[in-house]
């Protein structure tokens, strides 16, 4: 298939100060969740699942130079014999299963942190000049349905054949936290024809210009975490680059998104499932009880 997206990109290079003094010693990608079958593991390696289980073969982790080796290590390398002597037989057939994700998996370096936006140019070459989904690296993702949230976004982007954002629906106390966006709707509650991009609005703004037919007044559409791309969202990251132009310090990704709107249009799908914010200590909290249920 000619449209279909093969590869996935996971910007893992922030400080995780929310969550500081923890990350001071543990990269917020790695803290533990419980998974469904009772076992632990980093948020990263929940976040590469989610991908193959859209149908990804290859993902990009953008990491800060020194978090490198512990990624190459948690993916690539078995544990010391020590350690892997005592683990159970089953334990030890798992290492092979993590190297098969390994497999999958190309490191990539942001030698400065200068934003998600930022995060994601550094995965142009990689990339090329292909269609990619792109995740958060502190988000993690649980389906309502039988299609994981993933192979949700990247139907759709099958189907139309231009950029694909995922979204939800937020509370308007909520949405200062979020990227909301608007639309007609093309499928009612279900597929949305974006027309406007914004990143955490005020309440104000959001009456005025972000109301969505039929929804209730209070009620926004919010940025799920999860995007198919065409590869010219690389133009207008690059120029916002080259020109220096920052938003509140830094290269964002929101108004390339907005830019890559207008050129192409974009297509916007209501995820039937939840994403979890593992960021936010409340919420990383709250994951810890939810997600394995």
């Amino acid at each position: 298939m000619k449209n279909r997206i093969k590869k996935a990109i996971i910007p893992a290079a922030g400080f995780g100060t929310r969550l500081f003094p923890a990350t001071k010693v543990v990269k917020k990608e790695l803290f533990p969740i419980i998974d469904k079958d009772g076992r632990a593991k980093p948020v990263i390696q929940a976040i590469v699942e989610e991908a193959v289980s859209g149908g990804i073969e290859e993902i990009g982790i953008v990491t800060q130079p020194d978090d490198r080796d512990i990624f190459e290590s948690y993916f690539k390398n078995l544990p010391e014999p020590k350690l892997f002597n005592k683990l159970s037989q089953q334990n030890q057939e798992y290492c092979q299963y993590l190297q098969d994700l390994g497999s999958k998996i190309t490191l990539l370096v942001q030698d400065k942190q200068e934003g998600y936006g930022h995060a994601v140019f550094c995965a142009k070459e990689w990339v090329g000049d292909e269609p990619f989904l792109l995740m958060l690296g502190d988000h993690i993702y649980s389906s309502d349905a039988e299609k994981s949230c993933a192979r949700q976004v990247l139907q759709v982007y099958e189907q139309v054949n231009q950029s694909v954002i995922g979204f939800n629906y937020l509370p308007e106390e909520m949405i200062h936290k979020a990227g909301c966006i608007t639309g007609v709707w093309q499928e009612k509650n279900s597929i949305l024809k974006v027309t406007q991009i914004f990143e955490k609005p005020t309440i104000e703004y959001a009456r005025k210009n972000l109301r969505v037919e039929g929804m209730a007044d209070n009620e926004f559409l919010c940025i799920f975490g999860l995007y198919a791309l065409t590869p010219k969202i690389f133009d207008f990251l690059e120029e916002h680059i080259n020109t220096n132009f920052r938003e509140k310090g830094e290269f964002q990704l929101t108004s390339c998104l907005e830019k890559l709107r207008e050129a192409e249009g974009m297509t916007g799908l209501v995820v039937d499932g939840k994403t979890f914010d593992i960021g936010m200590p409340n919420v990383y909290r709250q994951t810890m009880i939810d997600f394995g249920n």
